[in-house]
């Protein structure tokens, strides 16, 4: 549900309120807009301005070219916009009434014959016009009134994924009990592949990956949404690439899933689980620096080396385990620049 097929559309406001509405959105990656008429903003480089009058959209400055926006209060409403819409054009949609299932069926009739633009009446709304039928609008305009909607509207929709991840190796220099503690099971409203999983560790600078739980074990059923991802102060790397404490996780938080030198993804946390339980902590050699997860210790727990996904129970020293490397300074989870030390 990315942002760019987010349109902010900036309603009744006062010059003044419309820049700090612009502002704010670009701050937090929007960069499509629909401007008031007879308002104007100079575009920064990549970002897309349209002017809705009356019933028709048009592309800013220029205004040359109108797209009709079709108002939809009925089946036949549907039936009628989609018989009309222009192939590979566009096709407006904006609701009276019921919202999903017609943005269903619309998305169905497409096919590859023209992209579905439609309005949301609220935030709220945005997230299932983005997903329906899996692949959602085309693109979606929400109105915006003031810079706190931005945040509402930032707080329901995920932003893009951490750029490239620098993946790297840190040879395993012990595997210690580490007594009865508070370990965090992460379950996902997503069914995860044995690939993938979390990054997880004691120290920001550098998270190992945990697998998913998507193999059982000869006493235990695959559990392919789970992730048991460690004890409770361990850092977790969030879909937005800032880090959490595993213990501030709460339902509806979007996690990154990750496949060693492979894709990342965005899936939303579904319940978490703590519970006290024997672990073990996991010390690696990260270029000379001590890196350190703790985790369970059981069968179905599993850390990602060079030697394949091993159970917490089997792991030794030796085979190097596979993690990424971030900036080590951190604030409320955001990267800073400043000297610290973590042990």
């Amino acid at each position: 549900m990315s942002r760019d097929r987010v349109t902010i559309a900036i309603s009744g406001a006062e010059p003044a309120v419309l820049h700090a509405i612009v502002e704010r959105a670009r701050r937090r990656g929007f960069s499509r807009f629909q401007l008031p008429e007879g308002h104007r903003i100079a575009p920064a480089a990549g970002e897309e301005l349209v002017v809705r009058r009356a019933d028709r959209l048009y592309a800013a400055p220029a205004l040359e070219r109108g797209i009709p926006v079709v108002s939809i209060s009925t089946p036949r409403d549907l039936e009628e916009a989609a018989r009309h819409a222009p192939d590979h054009g566009v096709l407006a949609l904006e609701w009276t009434g019921d919202r999903v299932i017609p943005l269903e069926n619309a998305i169905a009739a497409r096919g590859r014959s023209f992209a579905v633009w439609v309005y949301a009446r609220t935030p709220a709304e945005v997230p299932g016009a983005l997903g329906a039928l899996e692949h959602g609008a085309d693109r979606v305009f929400v109105e915006v009134r003031s810079p706190e909607e931005v945040d509402r509207l930032e707080s329901v929709v995920e932003g893009p994924l951490p750029g490239q991840l620098t993946w790297t190796r840190a040879p395993i220099r012990s595997v210690r009990p580490a007594g009865i503690g508070d370990r965090v099971l992460v379950d996902t409203t997503s069914l995860l592949r044995p690939e993938e999983g979390l990054l997880v560790g004691s120290a920001a600078a550098f998270l190992f990956h945990v697998a998913s739980e998507a193999i059982g074990s000869a006493f235990s059923r695959p559990r392919p949404f789970r992730v048991n991802a460690g004890a409770a102060h361990s850092y977790v790397l969030m879909a937005d690439g800032e880090t959490r404490y595993l213990s501030e996780l709460e339902p509806g938080d979007a996690v990154l899933a990750a496949e060693p030198d492979g894709p990342v993804r965005s899936v939303r946390v579904g319940r978490i689980k703590i519970e006290r339980r024997p672990t073990v902590v996991v010390t690696a050699d990260d270029d000379g620096m001590s890196r350190t997860v703790f985790l369970q210790e059981a069968e179905t727990v599993r850390l990602t080396t060079t030697e394949g996904r091993i159970p917490t129970t089997e792991l030794r020293s030796g085979p190097p385990a596979l993690g990424v490397r971030l900036p080590a300074a951190r604030h409320l989870g955001r990267p800073v620049e400043e000297t610290i030390e973590e042990r």
